[in-house]
């Protein structure tokens, strides 16, 4: 194997595919639709998600990610892996959020929050039933600063236990202040220990705020996680002019120019994908062939835009 085949080996390792986009019939990804079954049954979905899951393991990606809250994610994962019967496959899931959209692309609401001990019991349970013997890692769904898990002794000793058990207890943020969760985050101790070991964190080149501190939870020995690099799809879609032309150059799409750049961050050990299809999935391989020089990082790291901007943006998409 030469270099460049190595250095490709490598970047796939750190690859993981979420299924944020394909456990629920409706999102918020900009692009998604076109490459979805039309009719968005639970079966046509489960299909869909199957076959993202074969091209990405035949592809060598080893990680997949999924949530509670992400419509049927769980039970469609579970059902792959107990069929495939995969040995070397990494799962992490989250709880926090329950999903209440009654398989409607049109619900007023899709998900709700609790980060209560009640909840966390429940949703960990019921992980475990469709992901037992797969689960590794286990994640506070979106944990911002003012969330109660901050207070709450009770749950944040249950959380330990968890921990005690084998698995890897983490969190996820969302928000214009994740950098200050984070920091937050890794000052939580339950008797004596660090709570936390991996964070799942936004990072895109529009929305670079949390590289620090996500960088400093690395050197401290946290897996760290990251998702939304392609900025919920709005980077594949409707990129920045930089983004459109470097990408040109390199002679890919966006997307893969967009998660290039993700995985030049070398404190990022694994780096989540939300392809909805075995051609969205294509593309984003293409990222591991991509190398970036000096100038072209400068260059997008000069597309970030103020935090509180990017997440109003964010919040504005519509679940399709």
């Amino acid at each position: 194997m030469d270099r460049c085949q190595a250095e490709r080996v490598n970047a796939i390792q750190r690859l993981g595919l979420g299924l944020a986009a394909l456990g629920r019939p409706a999102y918020i990804n900009v692009g998604r639709a076109n490459d979805l079954p039309h009719d968005r049954s639970v079966e046509a979905m489960r299909e869909a998600t199957w076959n993202v899951l074969d091209a990405a393991y035949t592809a060598g990606i080893r990680w997949v990610d999924a949530a509670r809250s992400y419509g049927r994610a769980e039970e469609f994962l579970g059902g792959w892996l107990a069929e495939r019967a995969p040995e070397d496959v990494t799962v992490s899931s989250k709880w926090g959020y329950t999903y209440v959209g009654d398989w409607k692309t049109d619900a007023p609401v899709h998900e709700v929050k609790e980060h209560v001990l009640e909840r966390y019991r429940v949703q960990y349970e019921e992980t475990r039933g469709f992901l037992d013997g797969y689960l590794s890692v286990y994640q506070v769904h979106s944990l911002t600063e003012d969330s109660p898990l901050f207070r709450d002794v009770r749950l944040q000793e249950a959380l330990a236990e968890a921990a005690a058990e084998g698995v890897r207890v983490g969190f996820s943020t969302s928000g214009p202040r994740q950098r200050d969760t984070i920091r937050r985050a890794l000052e939580l101790q339950v008797d004596g220990q660090r709570l936390f070991s991996a964070v799942q964190s936004t990072w895109n080149v529009l929305e670079p705020s949390a590289e620090y501190a996500l960088r400093d939870a690395h050197d401290e020995g946290l897996l760290v996680l990251l998702k939304e690099v392609l900025a919920n799809g709005r980077l594949a879609v409707r990129p920045p002019g930089a983004v459109r032309a470097i990408a040109s150059r390199k002679g890919v799409q966006p997307d893969a120019l967009a998660l290039a750049a993700a995985l030049s961050r070398v404190w990022a050990d694994t780096v989540l994908i939300g392809a909805v299809s075995t051609a969205q999935l294509a593309s984003n391989l293409a990222a591991t062939e991509v190398v970036l020089d000096g100038d072209e990082r400068e260059i997008l790291s000069g597309l970030g835009v103020p935090p509180e901007r990017y997440w109003a943006e964010r919040s504005a998409l519509p679940w399709t």
